[in-house]
């Protein structure tokens, strides 16, 4: 029988430390930004996108390292860039864009683990950038993070009509002139941000969970776009502070902690609400939707 005073004790003593107040926030944060922009994600079948942006990402950091430069002041503008390179590649070639996709990732983390492998000091630090450190969150990070987090909020904020337009009907959007082409690239760069600054907290390999599992869970739940976004954005929110807890309570991984938290919701709602009579349709929209 487990003893959960002690338990309950250590969670609290931990939480009065710095680095444990740090790491709670940033899960906030990260969790609230993939889910609000995981929302549109699913819809636009652009899941295996982020996971692209993930592995790119470590190809910035190898980068920034094998350079002899910060490896965060290279990560941001080099994930943009990536972003903005591979959107302009799908849109541009014939290729299946999971084939394509597949190719840029793959080929991402071979090139990011050669370059590693050349700097020695970086070699202990691999599995952090695979799998994320969140106790490692400094204040820097913490405020970059919650300034992103309040852009991606006003983003939703104000383009929510917009955004929704072009994810279930882009020829009506054009239609009723929303310029669709700046649309899309605000929100692949937003997109490549939010994986670039989450990398630290989530890792490499799991960052695509925090930007598809949260939205697959409240789609299951939510018939309306607006409480949708909420919800994606509030079960991320929920998983990151309870993945944090438990594994605070049990020594345990923060970020694969996280994950099993969002698995967690998601088996549930698969559940509770039977998710495959849903698996086929999309949020309502609104008829007035749209505008400029």
């Amino acid at each position: 029988m487990v003893a959960w005073q002690p338990i309950v004790e250590r969670v609290i003593d931990l939480f009065q430390l710095p680095f444990m107040q740090r790491a709670l926030w940033g899960g906030i944060f990260t969790g609230a930004m993939g889910g609000a922009l995981g929302s549109f994600t699913i819809l636009r079948q652009l899941s295996f996108f982020s996971d692209a942006l993930g592995h790119s990402a470590l190809l910035g950091i190898s980068l920034g390292v094998v350079l002899g430069l910060n490896p965060s002041l290279v990560l941001l503008p080099f994930a943009v860039l990536f972003a903005l390179v591979v959107t302009y590649l799908l849109e541009r070639t014939r290729l299946w864009t999971d084939a394509l996709l597949n190719i840029i990732y793959s080929a991402s983390l071979a090139l990011a683990i050669v370059l590693l492998s050349f700097a020695d000091r970086y070699r202990g630090g691999l599995n952090n950038l695979l799998f994320g450190d969140i106790l490692a969150v400094q204040p820097q990070d913490l405020l970059l993070s919650g300034v992103l987090c309040g852009i991606v909020a006003l983003f939703v904020v104000l383009t929510l009509r917009v955004q929704l337009l072009m994810t279930v009907n882009e020829t009506l959007a054009v239609a009723r002139g929303v310029a669709v082409d700046g649309q899309r690239l605000l929100f692949i760069t937003l997109l490549a941000l939010v994986v670039a600054v989450s990398i630290k907290t989530v890792g490499v390999l799991l960052i695509s969970a925090f930007v598809v599992i949260p939205a697959c869970s409240a789609r299951l739940w939510s018939r309306q776009f607006s409480h949708y976004v909420l919800l994606a954005s509030g079960v991320g929110v929920g998983s990151a502070v309870t993945g944090i807890l438990l594994s605070a309570a049990f020594n345990l991984p923060s970020g694969p902690s996280i994950v099993v938290c969002q698995l967690a919701v998601f088996v549930v709602s698969v559940v509770v609400n039977g998710g495959s009579r849903q698996r086929r349709t999309r949020p309502q929209v609104p008829v007035n939707s749209g505008g400029t």
